[in-house]
């Protein structure tokens, strides 16, 4: 029989892999509606800006009252998945590129604060010394939900709608099945929350250090997510190697971001782990980093290369994400893990509007070949923050003293 950890942590990411994909299921469209919609680039961002501006929205009132660490999770996980779920599905009655689309992304994204920061809460509390891990099947979950519009967009053929009802369904089921999830023994309740709490965040040295790696690691990231599956589009729409050029974009674009990114995850958990949290993030940034400088010089090239390339970008992209998540938790105090890892995620999303929005303005500017090689920036500050944080004396905190 199934332990009810094992059971508890599972159903878990499979609901996370349900709701997170409402994320980018209007991204994933895009290919699509751009055939049948005159779309601009500006409107095409903000199929993905308005939902990161959502969320940036709901993790700061989570954060300011103190949702996260006050309401019990599982309740919390199941309405925010409801109305999020109803907002995607409004799309289907709304004209593409209109006002409503964007204000239902924008709800979509308010209520991912309910779900993502508060769905690592709630598996850290199963935490046995493999926090790491634990935290890295979230994001991994997270990175295949994200993904999971471009596949069903692919089999789905031109017409969008396939993607937006079947990620919607998805949702609703998830919000059913989060109610027989399990807290674990880790779970602490909550104390009389303080917005001064919220200041904890950057005052403190470590957890300081620890956020600004991550929002070296957010910089680069979503514009990443947001512009992978445009980018293969465009390349393979001049060199496709003899094959369909819009289907292999597509799915391309799903095994770089979400095969690429759950082996990433996974494996940037086992050995963060066993090695060290500032360890792995750093070296995780250095090689993605450096793909962002590279990828571009690839573009039209032979579809094999561009792809290999693409794909160790997208496994080394996020096998950092969970570890700075994991490196909140155990700098944190544990009545506060919630509010903390609010605040992070709420501070990396800001990040992201900016990155997302630049991007076609680079590639008006410099072309495919130069536009992503900004990014780098990101991590080179990223890996400079974590090479601080561990030769501070509260990183033997980090993953049983392993740093």
């Amino acid at each position: 029989m199934i332990g009810r950890r094992t059971f508890s942590i599972g159903l878990l990411a499979l609901c996370e892999v349900a709701v997170l994909a409402l994320w980018f299921s209007a991204s994933a469209v895009v290919p699509s509606l751009v055939t049948q919609y005159p779309l601009t680039d500006t409107e095409i961002s903000l199929f993905t800006s308005t939902v990161q501006a959502g969320f940036v929205l709901g993790t700061l009132t989570s954060a300011v009252l103190g949702l996260a660490d006050r309401l019990e999770p599982r309740r919390f996980f199941m309405v925010s998945t409801l109305i999020a779920a109803a907002a995607n599905g409004s799309i289907l009655l709304l004209e593409p590129g209109s006002t409503g689309v964007y204000m239902a992304r924008f709800l979509t994204g308010m209520c991912m604060a309910g779900v993502y920061p508060v769905g690592m809460k709630m598996v850290a509390s199963w935490a046995r010394g493999d926090l790491g891990m634990l935290v890295a099947i979230l994001v991994g979950a997270l990175t295949l939900g994200s993904a999971s519009p471009h596949l069903f967009n692919a089999l789905g053929g031109i017409d969008w709608r396939f993607t937006i009802a079947a990620t919607s369904l998805g949702a609703l089921v998830a919000a059913v099945a989060i109610n027989f999830f399990k807290m674990g023994p880790g779970h602490a309740p909550a104390r009389k929350f303080s917005p001064l709490h919220l200041t904890l965040a950057f005052r403190q040295p470590a957890l300081r250090l620890a956020n600004f790696g991550y929002l070296g690691h957010m910089w680069e990231l979503y514009a990443m997510w947001a512009w992978i599956g445009v980018f293969l589009a465009a390349s393979f729409d001049i060199n496709s190697g003899g094959y369909d050029g819009v289907i292999l974009a597509r799915l391309a674009t799903f095994i770089i971001m979400g095969v690429g990114g759950l082996v990433g995850c996974l494996a940037g958990g086992w050995l963060a782990d066993r090695y060290g949290r500032t360890a792995l993030t750093m070296a995780a940034m250095t090689i993605s980093g450096g793909c962002a400088l590279i990828v571009g010089f690839l573009f039209a090239a032979n579809p094999l290369i561009l792809g290999i390339l693409c794909l160790v970008w997208g496994i080394t992209i996020v096998a950092d994400s969970a570890q700075f998540s994991a490196s909140i938790t155990e700098l944190s105090e544990p009545e506060l893990i919630g509010t903390m890892l609010t605040v992070q995620t709420c501070a990396g999303f800001i990040l992201t509007l900016i990155t997302i929005h630049l991007l076609p303005v680079f590639v008006e500017a410099v072309g495919w070949t130069y536009a992503f090689a900004p990014l780098a920036l990101g991590p080179l500050f990223g890996v400079w923050a974590m090479a601080r944080l561990r030769r501070r004396p509260e990183s033997v905190a980090l993953a049983g003293g392993r740093r």
